[in-house]
């Protein structure tokens, strides 16, 4: 009871005109890269370590959400923000929607008044609240298993962005990967020194387009890369 009324109190004060924006001059992602991402990890998800000094910032977000019960839920992240503005400020046990395994394990989180004001707070806050969401949680988690799923090959050929200038079906900057395939069906090599050294004026559709050298790829990389570029035949 206690912590609900603590909590209408804050929306009162911090909504009075609505569910105000933070001010446009602050940058509520960069400033919690700066303030926060020292002790709170802000993947999403998130890596978890034995060393980490407080929760990451994905749980800590879902959990103050999830534990707000606004009047009506178009105020959920209002609340949420009034609630992490106090809190940084003045934070307190009695406040604290933290389970009591997370508070034995990175204790009572330090006020931060002296390192942060009001308006970055809220700001910071808001980005928190905005950014994550179980619906960008699920996009994320759709693209890695997009990503996952690709052959070996394909993620080295997006790793140094070969894409870019070659499509598989068309050509762009260069020839397609599927007239590669065929120009060099029974010689790999070629593809390798190709993409090792560069090379010029190999194709008149290029119209003396440079092909750059990646001579940083290790060889494991570039048997990959060559062996999928062939599969395009």
């Amino acid at each position: 009871m206690f912590k609900l009324f603590y909590i209408s109190i804050l929306l009162i004060i911090f909504t009075a005109c609505g569910d105000e924006k933070p001010k446009p001059t602050l940058n509520g992602k960069k400033l919690m890269q700066s303030k926060c991402a020292s002790c709170h990890n802000l993947n999403m998800p998130p890596i978890i370590s034995d060393d980490e000094l407080a929760p990451p910032m994905m749980a800590v977000a879902f959990h103050i959400s999830n534990f707000m019960q606004p009047p009506i839920e178009t105020q959920r992240v209002a609340m949420a923000t009034a609630f992490v503005v106090d809190y940084v400020r003045e934070p307190a046990l009695e406040k604290s929607y933290c389970d009591k395994a997370s508070l034995e394990r990175y204790g009572l989180m330090p006020s931060q008044k002296k390192s942060v004001n009001d308006d970055e707070v809220e700001a910071i806050a808001h980005y928190m609240f905005s950014h994550f969401t179980q619906e960008n949680l699920s996009k994320i988690q759709k693209a890695q298993a997009n990503y996952d799923a690709l052959s070996k090959g394909e993620k080295i050929a997006l790793k140094y962005k070969c894409l870019g200038c070659h499509k598989k079906d068309k050509k762009v900057v260069g020839p397609s990967l599927q007239s590669i395939a065929q120009k060099y069906s029974n010689d790999k090599q070629s593809i390798k020194k190709s993409v090792k050294r560069g090379s010029k004026n190999r194709w008149a559709s290029s119209n003396g387009a440079v092909m750059p050298a990646f001579n940083k790829i290790d060889e494991r990389e570039l048997e990959e890369l060559s062996s999928w570029i062939l599969t395009h035949k």
